[in-house]
């Protein structure tokens, strides 16, 4: 067999304009038969936009896209799952109210003499949910389902469609350790019975385990494509961002002082946390560590009023605190930025400057009415600040890349000068690049006493950039590490609640 008769599709010079911004510029991409074939590339490079060519989201400007021999231009999605291509969006595609079955089904329902087959559609969403690790009644609605479940159900609508080219865009963004090495089985089944993956993901170390080679866009353009045996993570990295670059940003020389106690949490318990204690100082990052489903996120939304707390006591700089409402929260020097940046931060239809002024809204406007100028100065101010690119403040937020959605949000809660910021997930979906510039944004809060609460999965990132580690597992802390003691082993132990030989100092 032939180079050309092995590959199932072929990407030649395409093009993609959206307005003033070329998205892609001349793009070329092959995949062969059977293969996993990783595309990476800053936020912005334009990996998005290929795929949702190939999957028949958005058409082309110029160029071809030859499947199984065969130049097309879908006009939609269903043209594309009709043929054989599934696509794993990044944003889940979810219908909330419907349930798993309906969801995993959705425009491939069989039915009998008029009937929906119902019998069929649950004996197959259970094959597929299996095949993914799901444990979750079928006919559960979705919006009952946490993130990570979420993400796993999208998986299985893909598998079901008995696709031969799988396009997965972040597949396990919001997936643990545990379930991420389960994905890759599922990913290794597909090889062998022939199926091709275009596997899209900003975690390097995933990559180069699971790809058998690596193509690098960046700003638009193609730069190259890497065999898996010959690639390394800093060959990958200076191919994205055109220079050397650290995912993690290094620890700081000397240490930085930290101040008096601002947060203290007592026995708090609420939705899936119980009994939870920890305290947070002026300067301080501490990291909230722990699997998917541990009750990080739940505790951070209970302490900043978006969940009711069952029992326990918060107190902030010394006072007894229970905020019935983020609003109060706010008022009283509390920031939070959520995981869902999309569904619960952003208005991604209103412009950067709405988007990065929401928060300055209520003292530059008098009687009803904003100041524009006010306002446009303010945006200006934190969108060089913290180098947002955009094609302009005006641009709708839905065009900038994750990472620049990231600093918007982060911008607007900069604006309100909080005593503390509590940062669920900060870099969830976002590029090496923007995750540095997130990383020093983070230690120059922390610099000028800033108390920072960090949950993150990604343990090399709370490892690096914590001054103490507070570990849960299953909603109760086991564990508060010094930075000093701190190791990715100790950290997991607490994690998965194991008995070890490990001492866990408490600071």
């Amino acid at each position: 067999m032939t180079e050309k008769d092995s590959l199932i599709l072929r990407v030649e010079g395409v093009s993609k304009r959206f307005g003033g911004v070329q998205a892609l510029d001349n793009v070329d991409f092959t995949l062969r038969r059977g293969e996993v074939h990783a595309l990476v590339g800053e936020n912005g490079a334009g990996k998005s936009t290929l795929m949702n060519i190939i999957g028949g989201v958005v058409q082309r400007d110029s160029g071809a896209v030859i499947f199984e021999g065969q130049d097309i231009n879908f006009a939609s999605p269903i043209e594309a799952q009709a043929l054989g291509i599934a696509v794993i969006h990044q944003e889940l595609s979810m219908m909330p109210d419907l349930n798993v079955i309906e969801n995993v089904c959705m425009g491939a329902m069989p039915s009998r003499l008029g009937w929906l087959d119902w019998a069929g559609m649950s004996s197959r969403t259970e094959q597929v949910l299996d095949m993914v690790g799901l444990d979750v009644q079928p006919r559960a609605l979705v919006r009952d389902l946490d993130i990570s479940q979420r993400q796993r159900v999208e998986i299985a609508k893909a598998l079901s469609q008995d696709a031969r080219l799988i396009i997965m865009d972040e597949p396990n963004s919001s997936l643990s350790q545990t379930e991420t090495e389960r994905l890759f089985k599922v990913i290794e089944r597909l090889k062998e019975n022939n199926v091709s993956i275009i596997y899209v993901s900003h975690k390097i170390q995933e990559v180069l385990l699971i790809s058998d080679r690596i193509s690098v866009l960046r700003d638009g353009r193609y730069i190259g494509t890497l065999d898996g045996d010959e690639a390394t993570a800093d060959r990958i990295i200076n191919m994205m961002v055109g220079r050397e670059l650290q995912e993690v940003a290094a620890a700081a020389e000397s240490e930085r002082e930290v101040g008096e106690t601002l947060l203290e949490v007592k026995g708090l318990s609420g939705r899936r946390f119980h009994d939870v204690s920890f305290e947070v100082r002026r300067g301080e990052i501490v990291g909230l560590a722990g699997l998917v489903g541990a009750g990080r996120s739940e505790t951070a939304r209970a302490i900043f009023g978006a969940e009711p707390q069952e029992s326990g006591e918060i107190y902030l700089e010394g006072n007894l605190v229970k905020f019935g409402s983020p609003r109060e929260a706010i008022e009283n020097g509390l920031a939070m930025l959520p995981e869902d940046r999309k569904e619960l931060s952003l208005f991604m239809e209103q412009p950067v400057r709405f988007n990065l002024s929401l928060a300055h809204l209520p003292r530059i406007a008098r009687m009803g009415v904003v100041d524009g100028r006010r306002e446009k100065q303010i945006a200006n101010t934190f969108a060089d600040s913290l180098n947002i690119r955009m094609a302009g403040l005006e641009a709708p937020v839905r065009s900038l890349s994750g990472g620049n959605q990231q600093k918007v949000v982060l911008a607007r809660w900069l604006a309100t000068k909080p005593k503390l910021l509590i940062l669920d997930e900060p870099t969830h979906g976002v590029d090496v690049g923007a995750k540095a510039e997130i990383y020093r944004l983070i230690r120059r809060l922390a610099e000028e006493g800033v108390g920072i609460l960090l949950i993150s999965s990604e343990l090399p990132v709370i490892l690096a950039m914590s001054d103490r580690v507070v570990v849960m597992h299953e909603g109760r802390v086991t564990g508060s590490i010094s930075c000093h003691d701190a190791t990715e082993d100790k950290v997991m132990a607490c994690a998965t609640g194991l008995d070890t030989h490990f001492e866990i100092k408490e600071v």
